[in-house]
């Protein structure tokens, strides 16, 4: 499968293994099932590796005697973007106020995170920039 242009849908369990091959950069089924905080049977993630790889999220590298190493082609922050913005229209139809507004609630996020927030909005912004389409909407 190509991965030109579009990112795989992944489960919530798919993405836990993906981000356990990218902060090894490469690894095998095992070195994934060992990372994991509570891990199912190795079958299982064995299983969902090739379910990775027939969605085109990860690759075979190289056979490290009968174990593949595997690797993945999709980047980290492409398919954190992606599922933040399936989140946001999920919940929020596309909007980001309300999300920041639950997490204050939530108390996940302090008065020093939003100024850290608002700097960084303000480094981004360049004069004339339009916002994307369809985000920034008012959530219902």
């Amino acid at each position: 499968m190509s991965l030109r242009g579009k990112l795989p849908d992944l489960s919530r369990f798919e993405l836990q293994c993906l981000r356990k091959l990218w902060r090894r950069g490469q690894a095998t089924v095992r070195d994934i099932h060992g990372d994991l905080d509570d891990p199912p049977g190795y079958s299982t993630v064995k299983k969902i590796v090739e379910r990775l790889e027939e969605k085109g999220a990860v690759v075979r590298v190289r056979k490290e005697g009968r174990a593949w190493v595997y690797r993945s082609p999709v980047s980290a922050p492409a398919m954190i973007r992606k599922e933040i913005h399936r989140f946001l229209d999920t919940l929020f139809d596309g909007a980001g106020t309300p999300l920041v507004a639950h997490l204050v609630d939530m108390k996940e996020v302090s008065v020093d995170d939003l100024r850290e927030i608002e700097r960084q909005l303000g480094r981004k912004r360049q004069p004339g920039r339009k916002r994307r389409p369809g985000r920034n909407r008012k959530s219902k």
